[in-house]
C-alpha cells in the first residue's frame, strides 16, 4: 500500500521535500511506483522520503527532477535538505562556510571535511553509531560542492603530519584519501602544507581551527571541542588565530614539499599489499 501518512511542510527542509515531491508527483499523475521505475529504484523509497522517514540523495532528486519534469526543483532544495542532517550545532557554520571568500584551516588530527573522500568520510563518522550515517556522510559531501562552483573560495590548509600516519578506515581508504589530496595540486583555489613532526613544538598544539573570510563581512574563527563547535568574530580571537596560523604556514613543508611527503606515505605505508584478512592462512 502507498504511504500517504499527512505531512506538515514547514516542519523541516526534510517534510518540505517530501511534500513538493508527493505534490509534483501527484500533478503528472503518477503512483509512487510507476515513479521509483522511471528512477530505478522502489516505490516504497519513493514513500519514505515523501514521508520524510528516508532522507533523499542528491542523486534521487535529479533523476526525479527529469522524470517529474519538474525543472530542478528537487535538486534545488537539496542543499537545505542536507545541511539540515548536519549536527544542530554545526548547521550555521556550514551556512557560513559556504558564503566564504578565504577559508583557512588547521588539522591536527582529520583530514579537513571539505577534502574528505565519501569512504573516509563514512569511517570518521560511523565511529560511535552509524544510526542514519547515509545521510550524515551524503550531508559532508554535499559542503564539498562550495569548491566547484564558478567562484569557489579561496582554501589554504596545514594538516599536520599526524594526519597522513592516522589509520582511518584501513589502508584502501587511506591510499585513496592521499590521493585525492594530492589531486588538487592541480588546483588555483586549494593550497595544501603539511607540518612536519620536525616543527615540534607549534602554535597549533592546542587543538584545529578554521578562519572564515567575506568579502564584506567580519572574519570568523571556528573551533570544535568533544561536544561542539564555537564561532567568534572578536577582533582580539581572530587576530590571536591569524597569527597562530601564519606561524603554522611558515613552519610547514612548501606545497611541493608537502605534496612529496603524501605521496611516500601514501606509498609507502599505504601502498598495495594484502590487508590483514587477505593474508594466506597457514
Amino acid at each position: 500500500m502507498p504511504n500517504i501518512r499527512d505531512l506538515d511542510p514547514t516542519a523541516s527542509p526534510l517534510d518540505y521535500f517530501g511534500a513538493e515531491l508527493r505534490r509534483l508527483r501527484e500533478a503528472a499523475g503518477m503512483n509512487q511506483g510507476q515513479l521509483g521505475s522511471c528512477i530505478f529504484c522502489t516505490g516504497s523509497l519513493v514513500g519514505q522520503i515523501e514521508t520524510a522517514r528516508k532522507v533523499p540523495t542528491r542523486e534521487f532528486a535529479e533523476r526525479a527532477d527529469a522524470a517529474l519534469g519538474s525543472d530542478g526543483q528537487l535538486s534545488r532544495l537539496m542543499g537545505l535538505v542536507l545541511r539540515s542532517q548536519l549536527p544542530s550545532w554545526f548547521q550555521q557554520y556550514a551556512e557560513m562556510e559556504a558564503k566564504a571568500a578565504y577559508i583557512s584551516t588547521f588539522q591536527a588530527q582529520l583530514v579537513d571535511g571539505l577534502l574528505q573522500t565519501d569512504a573516509y568520510a563514512r569511517a570518521v563518522l560511523g565511529v560511535l553509531t552509524e544510526e542514519n550515517l547515509d545521510a550524515r556522510v551524503e550531508a559532508r559531501m554535499e559542503r564539498q560542492r562550495i569548491l566547484l562552483r564558478e567562484d569557489p573560495p579561496l582554501m589554504w590548509i596545514v594538516l599536520s603530519e599526524a594526519v597522513l600516519h592516522q589509520e582511518i578506515g584501513g589502508r584502501k581508504v587511506m591510499r585513496d584519501q592521499l590521493a585525492h589530496l594530492l589531486s588538487f595540486r592541480e588546483s588555483r583555489w586549494v593550497n595544501l602544507q603539511i607540518l612536519p613532526y620536525t616543527a615540534g613544538q607549534h602554535p597549533g598544539l592546542m587543538g584545529s581551527f578554521t578562519s572564515l573570510r567575506f568579502d564584506a563581512d567580519p572574519d570568523l574563527i571556528y573551533t570544535e571541542d568533544f561536544v561542539q563547535g564555537h564561532m567568534t568574530a572578536h577582533p582580539e580571537k581572530v587576530k590571536e588565530s591569524l597569527l597562530r596560523y601564519a606561524h603554522l604556514q611558515a613552519a610547514a613543508h612548501s606545497l611541493e614539499d608537502s605534496a612529496a611527503l603524501i605521496t611516500r606515505v601514501m606509498e609507502e605505508q599505504y601502498g598495495d599489499r594484502p590487508e590483514p584478512d587477505e593474508r594466506d592462512v597457514a
